[in-house]
């Protein structure tokens, strides 16, 4: 028994740990985080050497999300990225690998689609890129097209045909959908184009903390808040769609992208948010969503 204590004396009895490229981690009171804006391999990753004896000192928190969708042409905004986040995951003393997602290109065609983000993964949490936002039909070709599933959905195709492009769907339990073409306060009109905010606008990207369209037809829905870094920060909101006049739809809080109108330039997504990119007005582009980002939180005294 003398011999159990002394030995278990002698190790650390919390996590011990390097991030991103041999990083010490930012101190926050009795914990350490680690942010990585990038992909990183081997001990350039998440790098335990230690872990305590006991549960609770060999667990980390983690909140992962993916690359959020580009944005369409005259149609939906981008997907947030899949926003997934969990306190009491295990480690054991080895490297971990960590995934970041890039965020997916915008459109610059009608009757075309944007791209969707990539994903974002630490060792098996892995979380979906955001979908890609639906563009416009051509002209005389009412082609109904719908937003893309992802971790958030995209929003769902402008042009005011019926029956209407509808807004993508989500990954259960990393974000919500996205919202359907046209206006509308409640952002599911009957095929025509309504003024609120723009006119004939796709719909809304889908946000990690509501749906496309939420807060106003066209809107991106807006992020989560998370205090793994010590304070509350939005991530992950989707991006507003874009249409022919009006006034622009806004991104969802956590970096989704504004939405363009006419020949207006639509928002990009923000750098490792994993917000969805805006989409264009009838005469611009979509743009690209906002990488996605992976940070790890733990007690190292």
């Amino acid at each position: 028994m003398l011999a159990t204590q002394s030995f278990f004396k002698n190790i650390p009895p919390f996590i011990t740990a390097l991030g991103p490229d041999g990083a010490a981690g930012v101190i926050d009171g009795d914990y350490k985080y680690h942010i990585f804006n990038a992909t990183k391999t081997g001990t350039n990753a998440f790098s335990v050497s230690r872990v305590g004896p006991t549960g609770d000192n060999s667990e980390v928190e983690y909140l992962v999300i993916a690359g959020g969708g580009g944005g369409g042409k005259k149609g939906g905004g981008g997907g947030a990225g899949g926003y997934r986040t969990a306190t009491g995951f295990s480690v054991s003393a080895q490297d971990y690998n960590i995934t970041v997602g890039g965020g997916g290109a915008g459109s610059t065609v009608l009757a075309s689609y944007a791209g969707a983000g990539t994903d974002s993964i630490f060792h098996t949490i892995t979380s979906d890129g955001g979908g890609y936002g639906a563009s416009d039909s051509a002209a005389g070709s009412p082609v109904y097209q719908l937003g893309g599933a992802g971790g958030s959905g995209g929003g769902g195709a402008g042009g005011g045909y019926s029956p209407l492009g509808a807004g993508g769907a989500r990954t259960s339990g990393q974000g919500y959908v996205g919202g359907d073409q046209g206006g509308g306060s409640s952002g599911s009109g009957s095929g025509g184009c309504g003024s609120d905010p723009c006119v004939c606008c796709g719909g809304g990207g889908g946000g990690a903390g509501e749906a496309g369209n939420a807060d106003g037809g066209g809107f991106g829905g807006d992020g989560a808040a998370s205090s793994i870094t010590g304070s509350a920060v939005t991530r992950a909101g989707g991006g507003g769609g874009g249409g022919d006049s009006g006034t622009a739809a806004a991104g969802g809080d956590g970096g989704g992208g504004i939405g363009a109108v006419g020949s207006g330039t639509a928002g990009v997504g923000v750098a490792n948010t994993g917000g969805g990119g805006g989409a264009g007005g009838t005469a611009s582009n979509g743009v690209v969503g906002g990488t996605g980002v992976v940070i790890i939180r733990y007690k190292f005294q």
